[in-house]
């Protein structure tokens, strides 16, 4: 086999073992409702499900990294496999709401082993143009997720109550242990193995922090995907309340604006290999940047209808599908020998930087549109700022 082929093939089971997390994020929704009632709670303590996985999510990146350069990527796997069954086990059979909230924050610890761990085997298996081929490659398998999930939840709904999203998560997880196990080689040798210590970690730290490149490509991807996060938890009270959409109809208007994200990732490599990946960034961060601009100011005056929405969503999503996988790979791209702990910081904090900006903006999101577009518009405003801090003479080069 052609080793384009063996990595395409890579990037096909690293996408199917990382989608398990978009899956819990975004399955269980049309379920949340009948979870509050069949719990006796409201709408606001269902929500802390969400908040209480996104925080252990983001905070578990970082002991995974150091554990993936010292024992192998497959150890953390395993481990974040073991946990993300236990808290879903623990989800299916809650009896309240804190055991709801007590499972999915264990899901979290187990689900950031994914998505971290992925970024350091790309590392280990390509650079420049090859691994943000891999990285767009699995962006499409992810970014299939928020499509497929909620209507497989609602599917479910109709079988049972919502316990049953919670069984599926479980096969999906045992399936995605099966993959781990048979498909997925290990790829950090013997010879790159980092012995771990504090003393050596703290060090890497320090490097990464001081590295502007790795710092500006981090919070870069870090905002620009906050957008995303603002557009999943607004999109379905804008496109259903004010633009009276039916929940088939929302479920297309969805799929049409995630299309231009994961159709546009699959030309960030051949753009990078004739542009520049940094200039290829720079660039497609303005037009992100214009886009939603353009969003926000035709919803000040009163022109955003749902075609004219949908098309500056569109847009925005065709240069976030190029800025996300190559903003990640770039920043691992001089970390080689301590990539899982870059994966692992960076992943860290551009999980807070997005969730940060999606709580400031939360109590302003009313189920209309022109706040959710002036969130939109305030990430693509912090990516540009960003942009412009890309190392200028990298940046041509």
């Amino acid at each position: 086999m052609s080793r384009p082929v063996s990595l395409t093939l890579m990037s096909v089971i690293l996408g199917l073992v990382a989608a398990v997390g978009p899956f819990a994020i975004d399955m269980y929704l049309p379920a949340m409702p009948e979870i509050g009632r069949d719990l006796g709670v409201d709408q606001q303590a269902v929500q802390w499900t969400i908040v209480g996985y996104f925080v252990t999510f983001g905070l578990a990146q970082l002991a995974y990294g150091p554990w993936a350069d010292q024992a192998g990527r497959k150890p953390p796997l395993y481990a974040g496999l073991a946990l993300f069954i236990t808290g879903t086990v623990i989800c299916a059979l809650a009896p309240s709401i804190g055991w709801l909230i007590a499972g999915r924050m264990v899901q979290g610890l187990g689900g950031a082993a994914n998505m971290m761990v992925l970024r350091a085997v790309i590392r280990d298996l390509a650079t420049g143009p090859q691994a943000t081929r891999m990285m767009s490659t699995i962006m499409i398998v992810i970014a299939v997720s928020p499509l497929l999930a909620p209507l497989s939840g609602a599917g479910l709904l109709a079988l049972g109550d919502w316990r049953l999203i919670f069984l599926a998560l479980l096969a999906a997880a045992v399936a995605s242990f099966f993959l781990i196990h048979f498909a997925l080689p290990e790829t950090l040798t013997d010879a790159n193995r980092q012995r771990f210590d504090l003393s050596g970690t703290l060090a890497g730290t320090r490097v990464l922090l001081a590295d502007r490149e790795f710092m500006v490509m981090t919070f870069l991807a870090g905002f620009a995907f906050a957008s995303f996060f603002v557009f999943i938890a607004s999109a379905a009270f804008v496109y259903r309340d004010q633009f009276g959409l039916t929940p088939t109809q929302f479920s297309f208007a969805f799929a049409v604006n995630a299309i231009g994200f994961f159709a546009a990732s699959q030309f960030a490599s051949p753009l990078s290999r004739r542009l520049g990946t940094l200039r290829m960034i720079a660039g497609a961060t303005v037009g992100f940047a214009l886009a939603t601009f353009a969003g926000f100011g035709l919803a000040l005056a009163g022109l955003a209808s749902l075609p004219v929405t949908m098309s500056t969503l569109f847009i925005g999503n065709i240069f976030l599908g190029v800025i996300l996988p190559t903003a990640q790979v770039q920043a691992l791209e001089e970390h080689g020998e301590i990539a899982g702990l870059a994966s692992s910081l960076g992943g860290t904090m551009q999980m807070v930087a997005a969730g940060v900006l999606v709580a400031a903006a939360g109590p302003f999101l009313d189920g209309t549109v022109t706040p959710m577009l002036a969130a939109i518009a305030a990430c693509g405003l912090i990516a540009l700022v960003l942009s412009r801090m890309i190392p200028r003479q990298a940046a041509l080069a």
